[in-house]
């Protein structure tokens, strides 16, 4: 079996794009972050007051602007890959260049939130809405900052096969966001 052939036997996974290793990165993320979904969840189902109260003191624009930017990153990559698929090379690295742009955007809002809350007093040990809070919000911006570095490697390293690899990864951290802006800031 030559390498390229090991590398496709990953049985269901090999079917998806990029590389298979990535999916399984993926699907660690996804239920890691299920589990604090849940968590987030029943916690404010225990304690309703607390998170109303909490929710009450965020700003579901900077939410929504975030979710926005995200989104609209997410599409530059997916028509990066679709423009590397027919020899776009070019115009897929600008997309990429964009998408990561956007990804810096989504990070100094999050920047700009926190420091809002910081000089409102509100932090980690707040209370136990601000304390879920700031691990979720906190846990995701890591990836937004790694899904940038993803995204800048596959710039530069810009096969189709890369760009699909890095471009999932990204659109998990999309996903992610878009189910934790309604829990965190909407619902409830």
């Amino acid at each position: 079996m030559n390498a390229a052939q090991e590398d496709r036997s990953w049985g269901v996974l090999s079917d998806l794009p990029g590389h298979p290793m990535m999916w399984v990165l993926i699907l660690t993320e996804v239920v890691t972050f299920g589990l604090l979904f849940v968590t987030f969840a029943v916690t404010g189902a225990v304690h309703p007051d607390v998170f109303t109260a909490g929710r009450a003191q965020l700003d579901p624009i900077l939410g929504g602007v975030n979710t926005l930017v995200l989104i609209t990153s997410g599409w530059l990559a997916a028509l990066a890959v679709e423009h590397r698929s027919i020899g776009h090379r070019k115009t897929a690295r600008m997309l990429l260049i964009g998408s990561a742009t956007l990804g810096c955007v989504f990070t100094v809002i999050k920047i700009v939130e926190y420091a809002a809350k910081a000089k409102a007093g509100i932090g980690l040990e707040t209370d136990t809405f601000f304390t879920l809070y700031f691990l979720l919000t906190g846990f995701h911006l890591l990836h937004v900052v790694l899904g940038i570095v993803i995204i800048a490697a596959v710039t530069l390293h810009d096969s189709l096969d890369n760009l699909k690899t890095g471009t999932s990864f990204w659109h998990t951290v999309d996903l992610l966001w878009v189910v934790m802006y309604p829990l965190i800031y909407l619902i409830g």
